[in-house]
């Protein structure tokens, strides 16, 4: 396994490749958060390199990550260690956003463009909308936006840096063929819950600020409601337009305990990343898991002649 890392310096004018301890990890989250890279450097009198200065991951020539030196950190020992972040680390800037008849990957484009940030493959995620986003993080701009494309067409898309280029893709088409069965699993840790994410009653609230009025639309399960008491769902909503419908599909979502898979010692593949979908064959105790399940996180570890996985897995039987 040929692992290639460089540090590009502009100051300089020199790009690196420095000399790097065994156990370079790459991680993602399916939501929320920016892609990283951690590594340790041996200092020595070339290198010489800033936060902001450019980083990239290549293992065996295929591209895996790109982005830039965020923190770095010393010891008595002559390393540094290193933690570097793609472009959706520029999603935790906050800002305001009033848009019209916009679809999220519009909308994607749109900040992408307002912040100098470089997109590739951007799948049309149709539906047509239109909100107000005060003070919220770009992260949460378009969690609100792919939210509201979920419920509305039953799709979810997975936003996420592809070397250096913001992507966002259905997850439908993020299906990687690598079986996970007992044999592959060094080792996993299996919980179910219905401490968060589950709830059995909705109730969205609409207020018109003119006049006053209030709206309550919502949906319930008295069967479920019978087994663990009431677990509520609120949610405050600009408009009523498809308010009902938007109550059912989120009880259908969440009106289910929520279970969580962790597989660790994963042999590395470097297809999978957070929202690719992956085949999983587990007796797992209550239920034996034999489908497709999402990567929620993935932190891939290589070392000198290792690569290996550890995973987080919903989908399914498991709350996405």
């Amino acid at each position: 396994m040929n692992v290639s890392l460089i540090i590009e310096n502009p100051d300089t004018g020199k790009v690196y490749a420095p000399l790097v301890k065994e156990g370079i990890k790459w991680i993602t989250d399916r939501e929320g958060t920016a892609g990283s890279l951690e590594f340790t450097v041996v200092k020595d009198d070339v290198i010489n390199f800033q936060e902001g200065n450019r980083v990239e991951l290549k293992v065996d020539g295929t591209p895996v990550f790109a982005g830039f030196v965020f923190t770095k950190s010393r010891t008595k020992e002559s390393t540094i260690s290193v933690k570097a972040y793609d472009q959706l680390r520029y999603f935790k800037n906050k800002d305001t956003y009033i848009y019209e008849n916009k679809t999220a990957s519009q909308l994607l484009e749109m900040i992408a463009k307002d912040y100098g940030l470089f997109t590739g493959d951007v799948t049309d995620t149709k539906y047509v909308m239109s909100a107000t986003e005060d003070n919220s993080t770009l992260f949460d701009i378009m969690k609100n936006a792919l939210d509201t494309t979920l419920v509305n067409t039953k799709e979810m898309y997975v936003l996420y840096d592809d070397f250096g280029k913001i992507a966002l893709k259905n997850i439908a088409d993020m299906k990687v063929p690598l079986i996970i069965n007992d044999s592959m699993a060094e080792d996993f840790d299996y919980e179910t819950s219905i401490d968060s994410e589950t709830y059995n009653k909705v109730k969205l609230l609409y207020e018109d600020n003119d006049s006053g009025k209030m709206e309550v639309f919502s949906a319930k399960n008295d069967y479920t409601i019978k087994k663990w008491g009431v677990l509520q769902y609120f949610e405050k909503i600009d408009n009523t337009e498809n308010a009902n419908m938007m109550a059912q599909a989120l009880l259908s979502l969440y009106n289910n305990k929520s279970r969580s898979l962790s597989i660790n010692g994963v042999f590395g593949d470097l297809r999978v990343r957070a929202g690719s979908q992956i085949p999983v064959f587990l007796n797992l105790g209550d239920i034996e898991a034999n489908n497709y399940l999402i990567v929620e996180k993935c932190t891939h570890t290589f070392k000198q002649n290792e690569h290996t996985m550890d995973l987080e897995l919903k989908g399914g039987e498991f709350i996405a």
